[in-house]
């Protein structure tokens, strides 16, 4: 059997006004597609920033991430997480002054990337979210929907065991979110992709409808009981 891909057991983490979540306990298994929802200001944010190692956990008895122990994780080994993880954001954190292509190339080239591969990656990475003709885009030539599926190609663009989605919907019209989710879904059933998406979309939750985890009055619960 597949080791978990998140396994938290006793998870405490604090924010700056004081205890957040407690005993926060979460499996996670290799392909499975997870939302995880609740109302603003109850810890879904600081919860995915805790996963790739950008949150202090204060205390657990486990919290790993990709096969990093995130408790006695040393700083230089942080880098080597977040190459496992593929983060997207609501408000899409593009570089504004370059082009869809050279965005992408940015973190291959700050991962280690070798030139000659590059290109390929980046190509083949917009042809999986649907975008290989705006490869030399400006970001300002995108809608937000397309800005939103650059930020899912940079997610994917090193390979991800893990992606982590907060809010991707949530600067986007219903039908732009619909093509979102849609592409998500389709994302983890084609290359297997692990996903913990936070959201506030609940008509997205109920279209797509998959495992959901509830943040609630400083706990995690899980409605299905997995």
């Amino acid at each position: 059997m597949d080791a978990p891909i998140i396994s938290l057991r006793e998870v405490a983490i604090s924010h700056e006004d004081g205890p957040l979540l407690s005993h926060v306990n979460l499996t996670v298994a290799p392909g499975e597609f997870v939302y995880l929802i609740g109302r603003s200001g109850a810890g879904k944010t600081s919860l995915l920033r805790t996963l790739y190692a950008d949150h202090d956990i204060d205390s657990a008895e486990e919290a790993s991430v990709c096969g990093f122990d995130l408790m006695h994780m040393k700083h230089r080994q942080v880098p080597l997480l977040r190459r496992k993880v593929g983060i997207v954001f609501q408000n899409f954190r593009l570089l504004k002054d370059r082009n869809v292509y050279e965005n992408l190339a940015f973190v291959l080239h700050a991962t280690g990337w070798k030139r000659a591969e590059i290109d390929k990656q980046i190509m083949n990475t917009l042809k999986a979210v649907g975008i290989e003709e705006k490869a030399r885009a400006s970001v300002y030539q995108l809608s937000e929907g397309e800005q939103q599926r650059v930020g899912i190609a940079r997610a994917l663009i090193n390979n991800p065991t893990l992606i982590l989605a907060d809010e991707p919907t949530g600067n986007l019209d219903p039908a732009t979110s619909s093509d979102i989710m849609q592409l998500l879904v389709d994302l983890n059933k084609q290359t297997g992709t692990t996903m913990l998406i936070s959201s506030h979309d609940f008509m997205m939750i109920d279209k797509y409808q998959s495992r959901m985890l509830v943040c609630e009055n400083g706990s995690l619960l899980d409605p299905q009981g997995s």
